[in-house]
């Protein structure tokens, strides 16, 4: 079976492990860098073999504790958001689909390339409830800003329509909570998994209060986001895709960050920035075929981290999508995260 592109490697499932409790110093002391994670996020159920299994999240929680990171983090924990927050962006019909279709144990809802298991309405409920809490985390000032290790990922999903993994976006909610919930006008979402996140820009395309950029393996799956996709009506201009080709790795991220993504926000000045933090064009992704190492997934933090303390007093929030090689997503979220904490 195809899936994102790529043929379904066999993978040798590992045993989940149950991570230490998230503790130390930054939990005592607002400020700090948030990490949002639930062991209920292990229990969407994709099948053997699948490349976005369980053991994704454990091999993130193990390596921060493992280099000393976790310590120094500020515990956040979701809850199931509500399904009227999951409309703000998709048709109830949808979600009514969705929750029926996990409820009565179907593999896939609408497309075999986004499985679900009888768990998975509930832990996508609490994915997007996580990306919220994280949200109001640093809105009420608990933390500087957040890296929120949910799943399943989110930026194909349509408004009506599941694919590529994913099954509510969860980033397009997280925008409109911001822009409903906390009042502020203007949201910043960089994407910068190695697939180009369809289902986001879909959801945007008119709307000039969202600024999306992405940068992704092109030409790839789900052959969207060329350069001339830069939104329409109202929504114009509001879009900015840079296509990478197969290879590229530090220094063409760099490129793209610094060439277009800083001064498309230095014209936008948003008021919340989220990233949809792809780690699938990581070097020796299953999937992708870019070659970012941990230190150019810092860098780019460093600069999206920059873009929020400019303009809108660091107020950031990241978002897990891809990333299916174990230990190169490992390696490369605790680069991500640590340039958060500093």
């Amino acid at each position: 079976m195809r899936i994102a592109g790529c043929l379904l490697l066999p993978i040798l499932l590992l045993g989940i492990l149950s991570p230490a409790p998230l503790s130390g110093e930054a939990a005592k002391a607002g400020g700090g860098t948030g990490f949002l994670y639930d062991a209920i996020y292990l229990k969407h159920d994709t099948g053997a073999g699948h490349p976005e299994r369980p053991e994704r999240l454990t091999a993130i929680v193990d390596r921060l504790e493992q280099k000393g990171v976790l310590q120094h983090l500020v515990r956040l924990k979701p809850a199931a958001a509500s399904p009227e927050w999951i409309t703000t962006v998709h048709t109830p019909e949808y979600v009514e689909r969705v929750k029926q279709s996990c409820q009565a144990g179907a593999r896939y809802v609408d497309t075999p390339d986004a499985p679900t298991s009888r768990d998975s309405y509930e832990v996508a409920l609490n994915a997007v409830g996580g990306v919220q809490a994280a949200i109001d985390a640093v809105m009420d000032g608990n933390v500087r800003n957040a890296f929120c290790a949910v799943r399943p990922p989110g930026h194909h999903a349509l408004k009506d329509k599941s694919m590529g993994f994913c099954l509510f976006n969860n980033v397009a909610i997280a925008a409109k909570y911001i822009q409903k919930k906390h009042k502020l006008g203007k949201v910043l979402i960089v994407d910068w998994d190695v697939h180009h996140g369809n289902g986001t820009q879909a959801m945007f395309y008119d709307d000039p209060t969202v600024f999306y950029f992405s940068t992704h393996q092109s030409p790839f799956y789900p052959g969207t986001g060329g350069a001339d996709e830069r939104g329409t009506g109202k929504g114009l201009g509001f879009t900015r895709n840079v296509p990478l080709a197969a290879g590229g790795g530090d220094a063409e991220y760099k490129k793209a960050f610094l060439e277009e993504l800083k001064p498309a926000a230095a014209a936008f000045q948003p008021d919340f920035v989220l990233v949809s933090a792809g780690f699938d064009s990581a070097k020796g992704d299953l999937l992708g075929r870019m070659k970012l190492t941990p230190e150019g997934f810092a860098e780019l933090t460093r600069i999206v981290k920059g873009i929020a303390v400019q303009y809108c007093q660091g107020r950031l929030v990241t978002i897990l999508e891809g990333g299916y090689n174990l230990e190169s997503l490992a390696a490369s979220a605790e680069a991500h995260v640590r340039v958060l904490t500093e």
